[in-house]
């Protein structure tokens, strides 16, 4: 994706054939692809993509200049290099990005003009005790986080330290902007097989091609699921002001999208919103929703460390303390292994 804004790189016919491993797949209506190769440009020193000369400069001005590799873009002891590779490491898609994320904040700010702008921006963003922004490192690095957050924390200062942001650069303050990504950060996933997919769907066609047409679609979706699973996006992390300060609800009256396939956010509503009511989105996914309160509520407590009081589980506030698979089954209690097996990354 580009390096910026996270548009798709890939052509669909290009998406597809690496999703699916079959390089001679042929996509037909191809001009429904909106992805233009002729106007991808490079950093010309570290050899970064962009989707479009707008991407590159906006990135240059932004926070490029920091992060440049140049010709170091291959030396695995180059100090950007040891902290990327050091993240992927420790931790797993879909948020391999959170700690370029984090250095990215750094980068911006050391570029900006106006410094003070850019730290009451983020600081705008939610945070968290030292006890909880504890529970969400631990989260995210597993048993050893103490150990792995200290060596991040080394690496990120090695090669980014600014004295002007020193406190983020504490084991203290580190942490501290650790947990606000990390509680903050949102997943963005662009796809240029999806962008084309949703503009066939669009186009007036004969019955008889529509049915086709919707047929291998079906049929290429069903290819790439057993070939390469469910998990088809380019997939980055981005920090919204407005967005973060959504709260939950199982049952949410808005959603989060990312139709223009790049870092664009669009919340829609689901349904009229009253002048006054609170915007309310999911953080669990559809099928998440659709469980007991219990296991809904065993779910946001791991990864988020709440429990939720929306209208939905006040409602269903007597129902038993059982998962939904254990209503499914009719058992009792289940273990800690199985209740941890149940626990879903959102």
């Amino acid at each position: 994706a580009c390096d910026h804004c996270l548009r798709a790189l890939e052509t669909a016919e290009e998406n597809a054939r690496r999703l699916l491993g079959r390089s001679s797949l042929v996509l037909p209506h191809p001009e429904q692809c909106s992805i233009r190769k002729d106007q991808h440009q490079q950093c010309p020193r570290c050899q970064v993509t962009y989707c479009s000369a707008e991407c590159r400069q906006a990135a240059l001005e932004q926070y490029h200049q920091v992060l440049c590799l140049g010709p170091s873009r291959d030396d695995p002891t180059h100090p950007l290099n040891k902290l990327q590779e050091a993240w992927r490491n420790m931790h797993y898609p879909p948020e391999t990005s959170s700690i370029m994320l984090m250095a990215r904040m750094v980068a911006t700010i050391k570029q900006a003009k106006d410094k003070e702008w850019w730290i009451k921006a983020f600081s705008q963003f939610c945070s968290k005790t030292a006890n909880e922004e504890e529970e969400i490192v631990h989260k995210l690095l597993g048993d050893k986080f103490k150990g792995q957050l200290e060596l991040l924390r080394l690496l990120f200062t090695e090669a980014l330290y600014d004295e002007y942001l020193s406190r983020w650069f504490t084991p203290e303050g580190f942490r501290s902007l650790f947990a606000l990504v990390g509680t903050n950060g949102q997943g963005i996933g662009t796809s240029s097989l999806s962008q084309w997919v949703h503009a066939c769907d669009a186009l007036d066609l004969p019955m008889l091609q529509r049915e086709e047409l919707d047929a291998f679609i079906d049929q290429l979706y069903k290819d790439i699921e057993k070939e390469s699973g469910e998990f088809l996006n380019c997939e980055g992390s981005g920090l919204y002001v407005l967005q973060s300060c959504c709260n939950h609800s199982c049952i949410p009256n808005a959603e989060t999208s990312f139709p223009e396939n790049n870092f664009l956010l669009h919340l829609t509503a689901l349904e009229d919103i009253e002048a006054g009511e609170e915007i309310c989105i999911s953080y669990l996914d559809c099928c998440q929703r659709e469980r007991s309160r219990h296991s809904r509520n065993k779910i946001l407590r791991e990864n988020y460390l709440f429990t939720c009081s929306c209208p939905k589980c006040l409602a269903q506030a007597d129902d038993a303390d059982v998962t939904s698979d254990e209503e499914e089954e009719g058992e009792g209690e289940t273990d800690d292994a199985e209740l941890e097996d149940e626990m879903t990354d959102v």
